[in-house]
């Protein structure tokens, strides 16, 4: 099983965990992650180019699933304005033992954090913005990999 999805709608956790547990393998890891609201941020907006984005999203899937014996794999990613507290991505592995299940998910989180090719613009209360500019840090983890 191999799902990607890029788009703008929420998605549900539940029917994702449960497409993953039904694979039958001993392990499910997961990651979700969720605008933060600090530093009065009212809005992140996330752009991407919808065919550069869903190829290379579909390559470092198809990668994980290489090096890794995985059952399946889950990643959805939104774009569009969202709001503090809204769900940006969710990675989900499934294998029969929890090692690959594990390193898999975060070698998916850290590919997409540090190259996956989303813009994102952060709102702030009174008007301001402020495009987020790439991590030394997650390109480091990235690079830990080999991605």
């Amino acid at each position: 099983m191999k799902r990607i999805a890029i788009q703008p709608q929420d998605f549900d956790l539940a029917a994702e965990f449960a497409a993953l547990e039904a694979l039958g393998g001993g392990g499910v890891a997961s990651f979700t992650g969720v605008v933060r609201g600090e530093g009065g941020l009212v809005a992140l907006e996330l752009e991407h180019y919808p065919a550069m984005t869903q190829g290379q999203v579909e390559r470092i899937v198809e990668d994980a699933m290489a090096r890794w014996p995985l059952l399946g794999v889950s990643v959805i990613h939104r774009f569009g304005r969202l709001e503090p507290g809204a769900r940006i991505v969710f990675v989900g592995t499934a294998s029969r033992h929890r090692a690959a299940a594990l390193e898999s998910c975060a070698f998916l989180i850290d590919w997409l954090k540090s190259h996956a090719p989303f813009w994102k613009k952060e709102h702030f209360e009174g008007g301001a913005t402020s495009w987020v500019a790439a991590r030394v840090e997650d390109d480091a983890k990235a690079l830990g990999w080999g991605a």
